[in-house]
């Protein structure tokens, strides 16, 4: 299983469990599909062979609370900056951090460009590519869920979830650049 890291806090991100494909205009940008539901307080999975009774007296303070999550929210323990509680960002904000986070993708990619035909060429397409990208992602921020690895470091990475044009599938939406693989 390969685990993918954010670049500059080292948080779980996601992991090839998920299908990451290239988006199809910025292929900078990686897609997954991912998955929203309720989940109660204090849900986790059950081992068999747990002890029940000590169990179910945790359960009944929490019974009838829930919250929605988003799977790969659930799975890597990222945190959800929600619009209603004030903790998502602005368009503005956003822009700010990322002009100096495309910096460091910028560096982290710079080894991908010195392998290249023509170095040069790579590094103009991948800076063409990021402006792209950037103003595709202003242009759509309104609809975007966004989310913070679990160290919620300022300058990392933000995951950005969206629907699919049916309106029902959530995809997260991540920079290639701005993870490094971790084979577990």
């Amino acid at each position: 299983m390969i685990i993918y890291t954010d670049i500059v806090s080292g948080d779980e991100i996601v992991a090839d469990t998920f299908n990451l494909v290239p988006n199809k205009e910025f292929d900078i940008l990686w897609e997954c599909d991912c998955r929203k539901y309720l989940k109660r307080a204090n849900e986790d999975f059950q081992l068999e062979g747990a002890n029940p009774s000590a169990e179910e007296a945790e359960e009944e303070g929490g019974e009838g609370e829930a919250t929605m999550v988003h799977d790969i929210e659930d799975q890597f323990r990222l945190v959800w900056l929600k619009a209603e509680e004030g903790a998502k960002p602005s368009k503005e904000d956003y822009k700010a951090h990322l002009k100096p986070y495309l910096k460091k993708l910028h560096k982290n990619a710079a080894s991908k460009f010195a392998k290249a035909d023509d170095p040069t060429a790579a590094e103009d397409a991948w800076k063409k590519k990021a402006a792209g990208a950037m103003k595709k992602i202003l242009a759509n921020w309104d609809n975007y869920d966004v989310l913070m690895g679990q160290s919620t470091d300022g300058e990392a990475m933000h995951v950005l979830i969206d629907f699919r044009e049916d309106g029902v599938t959530p995809y997260a939406t991540v920079w290639a650049d701005g993870l490094k693989e971790v084979k577990v």
